[in-house]
């Protein structure tokens, strides 16, 4: 009789589990729009300002269970870049700025940044809401928007065309955030994702700073559970 009820009690703990892995189980695909928000840096002779810009993020998740869940995304934001002369007096061949450029002129880059990565979800479910966490790595691509920087002579001297270039860093992402069930298969989701990652080179009229920098990344979208 008591392994009767053993193996019943067995039988319901195993359902009971079941049902809450099932309930916590979410695949879904989600929108989201934010600001991207990065911090200036110096080194090598150069200060490297990147302008502060609105963007969008695409996801795709996968949750089994409070610490199994994954995420792969796509974002996508304009990253404009602001290069000048960080404690240089004079213009010297191969230094900041390279020769015929004025000394501590900034010169502005346009470019867009696009950014692919692959994040662990660990989260937990209590009625609508699901708090969850990021963690995770990528690519981060800018590219700039011509395939030349233009930097005006001073005096007689003409303009110069100095080449551009597309920069590929690795960027390391971490993050919380909260998703708010508010119709069967629709939700809301708040967000914060952090970015580190190294600067972005994208002229040889300057040289890069090459120093780790951040991009803060406050955003609110809408998920779509399949």
């Amino acid at each position: 009789m008591q392994m009767k009820n053993l193996y019943a009690a067995l039988i319901l703990a195993s359902a009971v589990l079941l049902a809450v892995a099932s309930a916590s189980a979410q695949t879904d695909v989600a929108g989201s729009v934010y600001g991207a928000f990065s911090g200036a840096t110096n080194g090598n002779g150069t200060q490297q300002s990147p302008a502060n810009s609105a963007g969008v993020l695409l996801e795709i998740r996968h949750i089994a269970n409070p610490i199994l869940g994954f995420e792969g995304t796509y974002s996508y934001n304009r990253a404009d870049q602001t290069y000048g002369c960080f404690l240089c007096v004079e213009p010297v061949s191969g230094a900041c700025p390279a020769s015929g450029c004025p000394p501590g002129a900034p010169v502005s880059i346009p470019a867009n940044a696009h950014e692919i990565t692959a994040a662990w979800i660990p989260s937990v479910k209590f009625a609508n809401l699901r708090p969850f966490g990021v963690l995770g790595i990528g690519a981060l691509l800018d590219v700039p928007s011509s395939a030349n920087t233009v930097v005006q002579g001073v005096g007689s001297e003409a303009a110069v065309l100095f080449p551009t270039q597309t920069s590929t860093r690795a960027v390391y992402v971490y993050g919380a955030g909260l998703d708010w069930g508010i119709l069967p298969h629709i939700g809301l989701r708040f967000q914060y994702r952090g970015n580190l990652y190294k600067a972005p080179n994208l002229t040889n009229l300057y040289t890069s700073t090459n120093s780790f920098t951040h991009t803060a990344e406050p955003m609110v979208g809408v998920y779509f559970r399949l």
